[in-house]
């Protein structure tokens, strides 16, 4: 019989209770160093207290929205970004695969507008893991999904960090 949660994903016998800082604890008292940040979601560690107010304040006010509406906090945060980095854009997106998907669009995209179509090959590790979406499952180099989007991936990864 399938479990509930789908088995999409190769689990660890670790079954996480509560984190902080850099830390993880397992249900069963052990401690971890976490390495994975949450595949890379929780670049912050776990529950510091600065993070925990501005999260809750933010739930009190509002949730989630589309980005089809304009949302003054997201702006005020993008112009910070641009403000002190090389960016003159930002993009915020749902999810790393879809991080990845921008990353590979913009980088084809570039090449093309400054005069290099040629220039479409992405170079990735094989064997690794950039999401679950058609292109970054390609660019790893996974054979079913790289004779669908038509070979336009050069391959090579590296696996994700372990706890």
């Amino acid at each position: 019989m399938i479990s509930a949660v789908m088995p999409t994903y190769g689990r660890w016998d670790v079954a996480v209770d509560r984190g902080e800082g850099l830390y993880l604890w397992a249900t069963d008292g052990r401690k971890f160093l976490d390495f994975t940040s949450g595949i890379a979601v929780t670049g912050l560690g776990h529950c510091h207290p600065h993070l925990i107010g501005a999260v809750t304040e933010q739930a009190k006010r509002l949730w989630h929205t589309s980005n089809l509406f304009q949302i003054p906090g997201q702006e005020r945060l993008a112009q910070r970004l641009v403000d002190n980095t090389f960016a003159d854009t930002v993009f915020f997106g749902n999810s790393g695969a879809e991080a990845c998907e921008l990353a590979l669009k913009v980088a084809r995209k570039y090449q093309s507008e400054t005069g290099h179509p040629e220039r479409w090959r992405i170079v990735a590790c094989e064997g690794s893991f950039h999401g679950r979406t058609l292109a970054t499952l390609a660019a790893a180099g996974n054979e079913a999904t790289s004779r669908a989007s038509d070979r336009r991936w050069t391959a090579s990864t590296t696996s994700p960090l372990a706890i």
